[in-house]
């Protein structure tokens, strides 16, 4: 329906502009035409010669092209080369008009927007996969579409600006990316960008005004009230009227998963490795560990970041001095200074002491110029800073922090992981449990994947049990037959071989299962998260869909091909070997 509405558009444009300088074509061609056959020519043998209608035009169409292929079918008398010249004239400044009149209508802004949105619609039609609309492709939208990218999911984008819509198309992402610049909170836009297609599976709404976030939201609800969103916001106002929506919502904020993920590194110090390895992040090895001091912190900035940051530090039961230029005592922390964060005032609030320091504001030069003041006060306290913009990573990377927080990064982690991964945050979730052997738990998973992974990519795969994905695994259960995890993670062609798979949840029904043993029968409609390599994810998908593959992993004997081994197998009472 929208391609058919963005063709009608394009069409409209056309015929508008290109209505008088057709119209004067038409007519100057006939009139020549006209004039050509009707004016008397030589007399040859006796007998006045005529132009026929299909020489006359002959001749004005290759005379307006300057080709010049003469007088044909025979040589002109004065009178019509005195007409032809009059005609030359006429139709060579009506070619003009035409000619600028085309210039124009390629000039013409909505005629371009109605092509690039008959085009983006067609674009979209072509995409068969499940895929993701995306509102806004700033640094967030960059970052995710290469996620995205690399586990092979494709995505279409909406942005308000067409430079980074334009970007997008000079991108060297292995599945289809259209992007349309136009405004997402507008209905007809998410409509031409499938959101009631079935393959369509969520919206993501990270804009940078989260109004239009909101907005998005609803209109997306409306005009699909299954489709899952996820987006974006910072305002506990707009997080309760998304609640409020219904259905699958998932609300993102970075600075408030930041600080859960920030605490839970000083209690579990192989997580932060663990979930910077699974996104791909570079020079990060599952080994290594990150452990937050515990004692007194200063907080540089009370914003958005030094917020979440301060009142996770106190929750902890930590000391915290906050250095902010806005006079706002109600912080819960032990000490406030008004003032900008100085060398001085570094000072005044004990950075001698302080174990670590926080510099969370939305100037990343100032940022780091409070960083080197502070290591030259003590070079031992820990350093946590917020990069604002993803162009300034060489500079945050070369000044040795020991923590980087970059918002529009943590967004796009987590909207990566709710997308491709959804079951993984119920596996961080147990992992980070203050629970008595938790922390063995983790340790034992990263080794694990260590030795089944290593240097390699993670890949991160969720498997529906379902006809359409899992073909020959449902044909088994509807057979009556068993299926265990363990078999599915059995390499096809040798069951004495595992496949290089960790398998993470299981959910099943409204049952979820973290770290599942190799012993669960798997069921129709489970939902199955792995991680491995890319090498066995093919494998695996190849047992999942495969009969004779999934027979050999679960009853170690393969299953007879063909007419003849069948019969072979049928008359000794046994599968073929």
């Amino acid at each position: 329906m929208a391609e058919f509405t963005d063709l009608s558009r394009v069409r409209f444009i056309v015929m508008r502009e290109m209505r008088r300088p057709v119209m004067a074509l038409i007519v100057v061609y006939a009139v020549s035409v006209l004039g050509m056959v009707f004016i008397p020519g030589n007399e040859i043998d006796g007998k006045v010669q005529y132009l026929s209608i299909f020489h006359a035009f002959y001749f004005m169409s290759y005379t307006a092209t300057t080709t010049g292929f003469g007088e044909i079918p025979f040589e002109f008398n004065d009178a019509q080369r005195l007409w032809a010249m009059a005609c030359l004239y006429v139709s060579v400044i009506t070619w003009f008009y035409a000619v600028g009149s085309i210039v124009r209508l390629f000039q013409n802004r909505f005629f371009l927007r109605a092509v690039a949105e008959r085009h983006f619609s067609r674009q979209v039609h072509r995409i068969s996969a499940p895929y993701f609309i995306i509102c806004g492709f700033g640094d967030t939208g960059s970052v995710l579409a290469r996620g995205l990218s690399d586990y092979g999911v494709p995505a279409v984008f909406i942005d308000t600006d067409e430079e980074r819509i334009r970007a997008l198309s000079f991108r060297d992402y292995r599945v289809p990316m259209p992007g349309l610049c136009a405004d997402a909170s507008a209905p007809k836009y998410l409509l031409e960008a499938g959101i009631r297609r079935d393959n369509c599976q969520a919206i993501v709404a990270i804009t940078n005004n989260e109004e239009i976030n909101l907005r998005i939201s609803a209109l997306a609800r409306l005009l699909n009230p299954n489709i899952r969103i996820i987006t974006m916001s910072k305002v506990d106002v707009f997080e309760e009227t998304l609640a409020n929506l219904g259905g699958e919502v998932h609300i993102v904020d970075p600075f408030k998963m930041f600080a859960k993920f920030f605490v839970s590194t000083m209690t579990h110090p192989r997580f932060y490795a663990l979930n910077d390895w699974l996104v791909r992040a570079p020079r990060v090895y599952l080994k290594d560990s990150i452990e937050p001091p515990v004692g007194k912190w200063i907080v540089c900035g009370h914003g958005r970041m030094g917020h979440e940051i301060n009142r996770a530090l106190i929750k902890q039961g930590m000391k915290t001095v906050v250095i902010d230029p806005h006079d706002n005592k109600d912080t819960g922390a032990d000490n406030y200074i008004v003032g900008r964060a100085t060398a001085k005032t570094l000072a005044m609030a004990g950075i001698d002491d302080a174990v670590g320091i926080l510099v969370g504001t939305d100037d990343d030069g100032y940022n780091l110029s409070i960083l080197l003041n502070a290591r030259k006060l003590n070079a031992n306290v820990f350093m946590l800073v917020r990069q604002n913009r993803h162009e300034n990573r060489i500079a945050f990377e070369a000044s040795q922090i020991d923590m980087i927080m970059q918002p529009t990064l943590v967004t796009a982690r987590r909207v990566l992981f709710l997308l491709v991964a959804p079951l993984l945050k119920p596996f961080f979730q147990y992992l980070l449990e203050n629970a008595p052997g938790r922390k063995e738990e983790m340790d034992a998973v990263i080794e694990q994947l260590a030795q089944k992974i290593g240097q390699r990519q993670p890949h991160l795969i969720t498997v529906n049990v379902t006809k359409a994905r899992c073909s020959a695994v449902v044909a088994c259960l509807e057979q009556g037959g068993r299926v265990l995890l363990g078999d599915v993670m059995t390499h096809p062609d040798n069951i004495n071989r595992p496949l290089d798979l960790v398998a993470f949840v299981v959910k099943s029904a409204e049952t979820v299962y973290v770290l599942p043993p190799d012993d669960y029968e798997i069921k129709a409609g489970d939902q199955i998260l792995f991680c491995g390599t890319g090498a066995a994810r093919r494998l695996l998908n190849a047992t999942l869909n495969n009969e004779y593959n999934l027979f050999y992993v679960c009853n170690g004997v393969h299953l007879p091909k063909g007419y003849f081994m069948q019969w072979y197998a049928n008359r000794h009472n046994r599968p073929a070997l």
